[in-house]
């Protein structure tokens, strides 16, 4: 018999022993808990989708600051997502990164460095509800590894934060910050959850529980919790409810706390109120519009900040807790609701999610895609994978998936896309990709096979196939899309690349207009429309494709603070074309710059002369770096 022959036939054999042995270890897994109650995404298909979201979430982590670029608390919540993540698939592809974080994280840094307060070292800081965050990461992490440091981190920033449990106000609850200024839902949401969560993980535990019963039969009656069963922000110095916006956080990190209580005790009490949440959440007039999850701040005349960007995912992170734990098909249907609605109408072709879940946008206030909505919408899609992990899936990834093309007035553009292709499994797999064009576009091949050999979830297989694309120039401005399906046996994905065909360039940044032009983000931040800087060591690099035949062009930046403007034509040798020279922080020299770009136009190169533009920080020590408004571009052909 073949060695190949004799691998199979061990993974066959090991694949059956492992269901034999799953099913007798899970005596009580009803069919919900098993497949997505929505028949139109199959399970397989859940995992894939997981796994390009993650992978596009992961695409902004810093390895060298060991985080998501300048937002503390939304970090411990985007990796514990990936944590989530890699705990729901059997992908343990990101490991790395959380040790990352782990070791380089968990000193004294000054205000500034990581987050606006100083750190105090175990992830400690003066805004307990942070600290908590950063708690329940570590948690997430020994769950994967069972590597105690995670665990005792998680201890030691527990025992800081109970420092912080006061009786002489409101009778109990956990203060908000250092400063004891206010006592709040979701700072003691946390702690029901954290503590609740370490009495599970340590053998003989009381001194938790004792701790988490107490939080919980305390937040219960602090009167957070309105009439309708709604949570509200906090209490005001009187120890009322204050009657702020419920937030979709403070909702799922009650039912979250709730449930790991529940796990602890098996109080039937606690699971009934952990119910009254979720059904109030749901409930007409609450926390869902049109079937979909929906933050106060997603109003079209609205934008979340940066906080509340994520909240949505922490209350579906905590709602698949729900659905695991209940097996109700009611919160099961709409977990799906929420997967379905974000990846058929809230994700770009580059895999991006955005902050509303419908998709909704306006010019004024349009739908927002960073890695912090990123992360949120992610915890949707893991949700919706099922508990027990499909033994294969098959996902496909486009690259560049918004390529822009600028066509000469003669002759046609060629551009190259690569069709990735990964897959998880215990067998070989052969995908067929087909490949659909515009009307009158050319793409080579049309077809192809795919061979991949996957060993298992823990790391996905890949492989790339190369398109070229060739664009006439008679195709139209606008978005055009080119779609690759996949099929192997009992799998299917599809995926797309979106290309601009533009004859102008002229766009806001921060915005969806932006994103096409937008080669290289690097740590870079956009606040809402009109608005991308790079602070520090970051840049940003827009890379402008001019027509074949063009012969000058000039750039213009509407710009300020410290800016450093630099040009290239291949993306590795730089020259500096403007550059603010004083120590402007205030925006006080805004202005629309020209740069004159025809001495950088060299010879065409597949119907094009791209010209990479960067823009980045002239004085990086005090974090106050190039911003950028609008760009626009004259072209003479």
């Amino acid at each position: 018999m073949k060695l190949e022959a004799i691998r199979i036939r061990v993974r066959t054999w090991l694949v059956v022993v492992s269901l034999i042995i799953t099913s007798a270890t899970l005596p009580s897994i009803a069919a919900e808990q098993i497949y997505p109650a929505n028949p139109q995404a199959d399970g397989s298909t859940a995992v894939a989708r997981a796994r390009v979201a993650a992978d596009v979430l992961m695409s902004s982590y810093d390895p060298n600051k060991a985080w998501f670029p300048s937002s503390w608390w939304n970090s411990a919540v985007a990796l514990q997502t990936i944590g989530d993540y890699m705990q729901r698939t059997g992908d343990r592809r990101y490991l790395g990164q959380l040790d990352n974080t782990f070791e380089k994280d968990k000193g004294v840094f000054p205000a500034g460095v990581l987050s606006g307060d100083p750190l105090l070292g175990n992830f400690t800081s003066r805004a307990i509800d942070d600290s908590e965050w950063w708690g329940l990461a570590w948690v997430q992490a020994y769950d994967l590894t069972r590597n105690p440091k995670y665990l005792d981190m998680a201890v030691t920033i527990a025992n800081y934060v109970d420092g912080y449990w006061d009786t002489s106000t409101c009778g109990g609850g956990v203060w908000w910050n250092a400063e004891r200024t206010y006592k709040n839902a979701v700072t003691n949401g946390l702690w029901i959850r954290l503590t609740a969560e370490l009495h599970n993980r340590i053998p003989g535990d009381h001194v938790w529980l004792t701790r988490s019963r107490t939080a919980w039969a305390w937040f219960q009656g602090s009167g957070m919790i309105n009439a309708n069963g709604l949570v509200n922000d906090g209490l005001t110095d009187s120890c009322t409810n204050n009657g702020q916006t419920v937030w979709t956080y403070n909702q799922g990190m009650a039912i979250g706390a709730g449930l790991e209580l529940w796990r602890a005790t098996r109080d039937p009490q606690i699971l009934a109120s952990v119910r009254r949440l979720a059904d109030a959440a749901i409930a007409p007039n609450a926390l869902v519009t049109d079937g979909i999850l929906t933050e106060s701040c997603d109003a079209a005349d609205q934008t979340c900040d940066d906080n509340g960007k994520q909240f949505k995912g922490i209350f579906m992170r905590y709602w698949t807790d729900l659905v695991d734990t209940t097996r109700d098909r009611q919160y099961a249907a709409f977990l799906d609701a929420q997967a379905e609605g974000i990846w058929n109408n809230d994700r770009d072709a580059a895999g991006r999610l955005g902050t509303r879940w419908s998709g909704a946008t306006s010019d004024d206030h349009p739908n927002v895609f960073d890695w912090r909505t990123q992360a949120s919408a992610l915890s949707a899609l893991v949700g919706d994978v099922p508990a027990l992990t499909p033994l294969a899936s098959l996902a496909a990834t486009m690259s560049p998936a918004q390529p822009v093309v600028m066509p000469s007035a003669s002759g046609a553009t060629a551009i190259a896309i690569d069709l990735r292709a990964s897959a998880t499994g215990f067998f070989p797999l052969q995908a067929l990709a087909s490949i659909d064009p515009p009307a009158g576009w050319n793409i080579s091949p049309r077809a192809s096979l795919i061979r991949l050999q996957p060993h298992g979830n823990a790391a996905p297989a890949s492989d790339t196939l190369s398109l070229k694309v060739t664009v006439p120039s008679s195709a139209t401005d606008g978005h055009h899309l080119i779609t690759a399906n996949l099929a192997a046996i009992g799998l299917h994905f599809t995926t797309q690349a979106d290309v601009l065909i533009a004859h102008k360039i002229d766009f806001d940044t921060g915005t969806v207009n932006e994103t096409p032009w937008l080669f290289d983000p690097d740590g870079s931040q956009s606040n809402g429309v009109q608005n991308r800087f790079a602070d520090g060591t970051a840049h940003f690099t827009y890379r402008f494709p001019f027509p074949a035949d063009t012969t000058s062009a000039q750039v213009i930046l509407t710009i300020d603070n410290e800016f450093m403007v630099q040009v290239s034509t291949d993306n590795v040798h730089w020259t500096t074309v403007l550059q603010e020279m004083q120590p402007i922080t205030d925006g006080s020299n805004k202005a629309a710059r020209g740069i004159d770009l025809t001495p950088y136009l060299g010879v065409a190169t597949d119907g094009a002369k791209p010209i990479y533009l960067k823009v980045s920080d002239a004085f990086p020590n005090d974090g106050w770096g190039g911003r950028v408004y609008h760009v626009t571009a004259n072209i003479v052909e």
